[in-house]
């Protein structure tokens, strides 16, 4: 069975107040998008597709070059919307049986256990989606009113979102959907139970200039552990 990733990395970084999106912002002195598409290839996954904005395909390919990037992947031009960027990633996998992930370029910290953990349920149940629990307190808001909800019922759903193609093409082919929350809300519209499993708590999504200095301290945690082993 193949497995597959599609990194969406289309986002033009509009929350981050800056002429560069956020997924060609440097980390760490490279790339953010360089670090997910390296860590799907060290967890076995060779099929990687990179979903980005055609007017910034050339500047990634001028990226990699600067950075000696050479880890093999096949980049595909991202929509207007999320959902047609996963369209055409989708479109690019011809393997009826194939597992697919997708992953937010602006997530960097996926773990390894993280990636094996989607793929191998996502074979056993069809989907596969990471969760984190939440720590916060939660109120819900009802026109002026507000009140306390059950915080346990509730999850932080992260990325990558596995699932076998067929459910992911007969999802996006029928949802007339321009705006969604994730893979999943599309998925579970074909009555299909989504599988969660707990993720792992560095995988955060960068969308703020405050979530580039968190990244940039767990990179140095990452960093000083590798050093210490």
């Amino acid at each position: 069975m193949n497995k597959y990733v599609i990194i969406v990395a289309g986002g033009v970084g509009s929350r981050m107040n800056s002429l560069l999106p956020k997924q060609f912002m440097l980390l760490g002195g490279q790339p953010l998008l360089m670090y997910p598409i390296r860590t799907f290839y060290d967890s076995g996954i060779k099929e990687i597709i990179v979903v980005i904005p055609h007017t910034y395909i050339e500047l990634w390919e001028s990226l990699c070059l600067e950075h000696s990037f050479t880890v093999p992947h096949k980049v595909v031009a991202g929509g207007h919307f999320r959902t047609q960027s996963v369209k055409n990633g989708l479109d690019e996998i011809s393997n009826p049986t194939a597992v697919v992930a997708i992953h937010d370029g602006a997530r960097p910290f996926v773990s390894k256990e993280t990636i094996e953990h989607a793929f191998q349920l996502a074979i056993e149940t069809g989907t596969a989606v990471p969760y984190l629990d939440l720590t916060d307190s939660l109120r819900l808001i009802e026109g002026n009113v507000s009140r306390c909800v059950e915080r346990d019922r509730y999850k932080s759903i992260q990325t990558p979102q596995c699932f076998k193609l067929a459910l992911l093409i007969e999802a996006y082919h029928t949802s007339q959907e321009q705006s969604f929350a994730d893979d999943a809300s599309l998925v579970e519209q074909l009555d299909v139970n989504i599988s969660l499993f707990k993720g792992n708590k560095e995988n955060i999504k960068i969308t703020s200039p405050l979530d580039f200095i968190i990244a940039e301290a767990i990179l140095k945690s990452k960093e000083e552990s590798e050093k210490e082993e």
